[in-house]
């Protein structure tokens, strides 16, 4: 799976994730875009926003006052998901809402430096 985003700084965004412990594919990676590989078959294309453009007609999000997506990362642990929170919000990224737990899931978010929204989770048992 690819998931694309557009961002505005590249080397901003390549740091803000890199501080989150993920790395980049230097094959797939030049001044318009890079690929953060997020497991063994899923990677993030950041796309600077007028590279990004080509491929669509449609208008950018403005992430301030929308959505476009939510791209969630499963964690080990609930450990693992105040962790990778930490390090987002230490590296620049906003939580716009605290910890739900659900019981057989539990799960925290933030926005990234484009004010892309990420959920992270940890899922430790089935739906009721």
């Amino acid at each position: 799976m690819f998931v694309n985003l557009p961002v505005r700084d590249l080397d901003r965004s390549v740091a803000f994730f890199t501080a989150l412990g993920f790395s980049f594919n230097p094959a797939f990676t030049n001044e318009n875009a890079t690929c953060m590989l997020v497991g063994e078959d899923a990677f993030v294309m950041l796309l600077v926003e007028p590279f990004f453009r080509q491929f669509t007609d449609k208008q950018l999000c403005d992430t301030s006052r929308s959505i476009e997506a939510l791209v969630a990362l499963s964690a080990d642990s609930r450990e693992g998901v105040d962790a990778l929170l930490r390090l987002a919000l230490a590296a620049g990224a906003r939580e716009p809402r605290p910890a739900q737990d659900h019981g057989f899931m539990y799960q925290r978010s933030f926005e990234d430096l484009d004010g892309h929204a990420w959920e992270l989770f940890h899922m430790a048992g089935e739906p009721a």
